[in-house]
């Protein structure tokens, strides 16, 4: 079994928005590129309400038209042993782990992805003490991005051995697949060149250096140092330069930075900003230029998939030496990457501190380790000079950029990856040992328990399977249905609808069968199928509520 149900959520896919963010660009990427190169027969979608699941199901048939689509609600996920794996757009399948606990462990897998793992480290923690199985995974998008995860989940592990003497502390295998991109969306000509770089008056004999992406010091990349480099290239060759920002802005005040610093920084380059959530800039702007910069020097970068799409559009790379980018761009191949320096591990607690305590927002706490990590300014400045200079050089890193975006990097080899992670997650849940199983008389999740045994000490006593019941009252059945209608229609009684009780033709099953003297809650539970039981028994409950039901004596014959 080689599928899953992908769990469909816009904010996990969705690009047209304000606060448009590297995974929103990889989420949509990637379920384009599962449709169409997956080769399956149909698609399976987790959706918490029809809506996402029409979006899910609109997408599908943009891009595999003619493939089933079938829906598993969130709040049945039982359902999902059908599909065998639940893919979710982010790390943390604790949660799912801990939903899929209170039912079969065994059902399914779960499936992660990393994005960015500053934020959160918690989250990643929460892996640790989850009931995480050996057919679990979450796909980290580098080896960098790995590294990261296990910083925190290694110390964790230990400090639970030490602390609660636990002899192991099981964690999801973390393989590492690189997004990917669609290499023929960037593929442009000559026509495309010239029509671009005419739009933004640059002449032929021009430099023009893209950086795409969020445009935050604070988050993203810190600019001087590419100003600084970019006015020393400049001033080498006496080129003239000019330097495109494809990107969007937090606020007002970062774009006044932006653009005051570059003013500042590289004077003599022509700064050049458009907004890159739109799509006809993101989709084409990389045809404008002659190479693509991205001096990344931030940790909540983990893979970076700009430089890959820059290498799909034929442009030689200048990128830090950081994170994902060592593993995407050659130095001296595709590109160049500039070397990075950060203080040694142990010189920065206070920043956690800070943040932990809520002294800092998590912009200012990433924001102040990028200002202690350096990217060499001289090395940056002669891989803008050399690759300014020349063209042949541009063109054949180019070229050997685009040869390795095409067959690393394409989805028509990433997705059978993630269909191979998925095929190996359904062998081990064939025959590996369950973890933790659940004792039938505990909850699934300890720290989310059933409220009916959190607070049974609470009432006088409590209904049980002998516990004999009997119709209050002297209504008829139309009259008994009449009155459940009305009942349910209040607004007081908005909570008793969906899923709290039975539907009404259950309740109205169980009012009739209560003839005298009544019938047990056994008897009652059997006139409905077993997945209806549960339900109906707390539904009994409800109607004594509201009078339609009362104990009744026990039957001659036993003893009370």
């Amino acid at each position: 079994m080689s599928n899953a149900a992908i769990y469909f959520h816009p904010d996990g896919y969705e690009t047209a928005r304000a606060d448009l963010k590297g995974r929103h660009v990889a989420g949509e990427s990637f379920l384009v590129g599962f449709f169409r190169h997956s080769g399956l027969d149909g698609f399976a979608c987790h959706a918490d309400g029809p809506q996402q699941a029409r979006l899910f199901a609109d997408l599908a048939a943009r891009h595999a038209p003619g493939r089933e689509v079938s829906l598993y609600p969130t709040g049945e996920p039982s359902r999902l042993a059908r599909v065998g794996c639940l893919f979710l757009p982010g790390p943390g399948i604790d949660q799912f782990a801990w939903r899929r606990r209170s039912r079969d462990q065994r059902g399914y897998s779960l499936c992660g992805i990393t994005h960015t793992t500053s934020e959160s480290p918690q989250t990643l923690g929460a892996l640790a003490t989850a009931p995480i199985q050996p057919w679990d995974a979450v796909i980290c998008t580098s080896w960098a991005a790995r590294a990261s995860v296990e910083a925190v989940l290694e110390p964790y592990a230990e400090y639970l051995r030490d602390r609660l003497g636990a002899a192991e502390v099981p964690m999801p295998h973390l393989p590492v697949i690189p997004l990917g991109v669609d290499t023929d969306a960037f593929r442009f000509g000559p026509a495309d060149r010239d029509a671009e770089r005419a739009a933004l008056g640059i002449g032929e004999e021009d430099v023009a250096v893209l950086f795409m992406g969020r445009l935050s010091f604070h988050a993203k990349a810190h600019p001087i140092v590419m100003y600084l480099a970019l006015e020393e290239a400049a001033r080498r060759t006496g080129k003239r330069f000019h330097l495109i920002q494809a990107g969007w802005f937090g606020n007002d005040a970062i774009g006044a930075a932006f653009t005051q610093g570059a003013k500042r920084y590289c004077p003599s380059v022509n700064a050049i900003f458009l907004d890159g959530r739109k799509p006809e800039v993101r989709t084409r702007i990389w045809a404008a230029a002659d190479l693509f910069t991205s001096l990344v020097d931030n940790v909540q970068e983990t893979f970076g998939i700009s430089p890959v799409e820059a290498m799909a559009a034929g442009l030689p790379c200048v990128v830090t030496d950081w994170n994902g980018y060592r593993e995407t761009v050659r130095d001296g191949v595709d590109g160049f990457r500039v070397p990075t320096i950060l203080p040694p591990p142990g010189a920065g607690p206070d920043f956690a501190d800070r943040y932990a305590a809520g002294l800092d927002t998590y912009d200012f706490y990433i924001g102040r380790v990028s200002q202690v990590s350096a990217v060499d300014v001289a090395a940056a400045a002669d891989a803008y000079t050399r690759l300014a200079a020349d063209p042949a050089l541009r063109r054949r890193m180019g070229e050997a950029g685009r040869a390795r975006a095409i067959a690393a990097f394409d989805w028509r080899a990433i997705i059978p990856q993630y269909l191979d992670v998925w095929r190996q997650l359904a062998e081990i849940r064939n025959h590996a040992a369950e973890r933790t199983p659940r004792r039938p008389d505990r909850d699934g999740n300890p720290l989310r328990p059933d409220p009916l045994r959190m607070f049974a000490s609470y009432p006088t006593r409590h209904l049980t399977p002998s516990t004999r019941l009997a119709r209050a009252g002297s209504l008829t059945r139309a009259g008994m249905a009449e009155a459940l209608a009305a009942l349910h229609a209040d607004p007081l009684n908005s909570t008793a609808r969906g899923g709290t009780v039975s539907p009404a033709t259950d309740l109205l099953m169980a009012l009739e069968s209560l003839d005298a003297p009544g019938r047990t809650v056994a008897q009652l539970l059997a006139l409905v199928p077993e997945e209806r039981r549960l339900l109906l028994l707390r539904s009994l409950v409800h109607l004594m509520k509201y009078g339609f039901v009362q104990e009744a004596a026990p039957a001659e014959g036993t003893m009370s």
